[in-house]
């Protein structure tokens, strides 16, 4: 019942008031659940269209099914690549290998697949998953050469060591940069009937950061449109668009900023015993299911590692260190097709910038460390991406970045090496101040991604319209 449960969070953005379904819709809905573990995409489909027909009575048990078809749908899109096709990009991924590599590869996960309708399917990065997990296990001097020499490396040292020299190392603000981003969400033509209103949320900069100032609307597709206020978890920008035959819906927004970085030596910093009793402890050292949590598997890996040391600054920076032994970045399945997410990481060994950091903060929450979420994009000159870090806070000091899934720098100079454990680069947009919140104004349907806004969200009366129906870009002028 693992789906079922994540969908009936107080958390999950689909807004339910649930009753127990009947017995018999009860059964229907374990019995999606149950299929929709074994891949069994097609049965569910039909399951979901048996549970509207029995148990018309129980919107909320509809509604449920409805997202759990979705989900399976997800799935299928990710999971999507036959075995030829797999045979094909491994091949040009990694070069010849014989048929017991590859069995050796999927024993030890490396290699990504599940049973889809009864065929097997393999993640459609699977094969560069391969390769990046090969580099970390395998050719670590070549991966680390990689790393020393790559232009996007070569540029964020330069940038950090910038950071270094003009800190006061104390976390003020530095080094600002002025950007004007372009974002644009194109939704495909005739994905819903002409006529119908579509509803999108565009990402939009967090506004009350000291590392993020001077935010300037400078321009948007609709001249009507809603900004949310910085009091939610989400910072969105909202429009709605009447759809049209055979024409894309446009959605854009326009608008600059200052990004400043941010350093804390905290080697220098008085850090104080936490005031336990106080509302921001016990709001940040809880668990915040299903991605932030406490599983036995998660404790005793955080015990394991920790020791006995009871100094946060010790602690957070032997987790960190613990990552960047053992667990690579890779590409992730979409978030919303996992019930668990830092069990994943756990039981995997591997996970992107967002993944990795639901881990960390699981690990750090558990050995009573405060830490938050934050997340929106990396952009650095030719390496804007989607990207996730979090914030520990020392009592005495205030809120410290820490971006787990960046890797070590080349640098002999160890506090330069470890920047990214107590400091943050010039070069981020701040969306997020934590997961799965709501809305504003509120989503109808199940969100494509329901923890982390960065792509967008769009839907119409029928339903949320998932990636696959849309296409985002971002565009980056930076201003002196």
């Amino acid at each position: 019942m693992k789906f079922i449960k994540l969908l009936l969070l107080p958390a999950a953005l689909i807004v339910l008031t649930y009753c127990k379904p009947k017995t018999d819709c009860s059964q229907i809905l374990e019995d999606i659940e149950v299929n929709l573990e074994y891949g069994n995409i097609s049965v569910v489909a039909g399951l979901a269209d048996s549970l509207k027909k029995y148990c018309a009575e129980n919107p909320e048990a509809i509604q449920i099914s409805d997202s759990l078809v979705h989900i399976a749908e997800r799935i299928g899109l990710d999971f999507s690549v036959t075995e030829d096709q797999v045979m094909v990009q491994l091949e040009k991924k990694v070069g010849s290998f014989t048929a017991d590599d590859k069995a050796a590869w999927e024993k030890k996960g490396w290699l990504e697949w599940r049973l889809i309708d009864g065929e097997k399917r393999y993640f459609n990065r699977a094969a560069s998953n391969l390769l990046l997990l090969k580099k970390f296990y395998e050719q670590k001097e070549v991966r680390l050469k990689e790393i020393a020499n790559d232009p996007g490396m070569v540029f964020r040292l330069k940038h950090t060591g910038e950071i270094f020299r003009t800190s006061d190392n104390q976390g003020k603000p530095s080094v600002p940069v002025n950007m004007k981003i372009t974002f644009t969400l194109t939704v495909h033509p005739d994905v819903i009937p002409e006529g119908e209103t579509i509803r999108c949320w565009l990402p939009w900069p967090k506004i009350n950061h000291a590392r993020q100032q001077n935010i300037k609307l400078l321009s948007t597709s609709n001249q009507d449109y809603l900004i949310a206020p910085d009091s939610v978890i989400h910072s969105t920008i909202y429009m709605e668009e009447k759809s049209k035959k055979g024409t894309p819906s446009v959605f854009r927004v326009s608008y600059s900023y200052q990004s400043k970085a941010q350093y804390f030596n905290t080697g220098g910093l008085k850090i104080l015993p936490y005031i336990k009793a106080s509302d921001l402890y016990n709001q940040f050292t809880s668990e915040r299911l299903p991605n932030i949590c406490f599983t036995e598997n998660i404790k005793h890996l955080a015990d394991s590692i920790t020791g006995p040391d009871d100094n946060p600054v010790v602690i957070v920076r032997k987790i960190y260190l613990w990552f960047k032994e053992n667990i690579p970045w890779t590409g992730a399945l979409e978030y919303s097709i996992m019930p668990n997410i830092p069990e994943y990481v756990y039981k995997n060994r591997r996970g992107d910038c967002g993944m990795q950091t639901f881990l960390l903060m699981s690990m750090l929450r558990y050995k009573g460390i405060p830490v938050r979420w934050q997340s929106g994009w990396m952009v650095p000159p030719g390496e804007e991406n989607l990207h996730d870090w979090c914030e520990v806070y020392y009592e005495g000091t205030d809120w410290v970045p820490v971006d787990v899934s960046y890797d070590l720098q080349n640098s002999e100079n160890d506090e330069i090496k470890e920047f990214y454990l107590s400091g943050i680069d010039s070069y981020r947009l701040i969306v997020n101040d934590g997961v799965a919140g709501p809305f504003h104004p509120a989503k109808k349907y199940l969100r494509s991604d329901p923890y982390d806004f960065q792509r967008g969200e769009v839907e119409w009366k029928g339903g949320n319209l998932y990636f696959n129906k849309w296409d985002y870009d971002m565009k980056i002028e930076y201003l002196k």
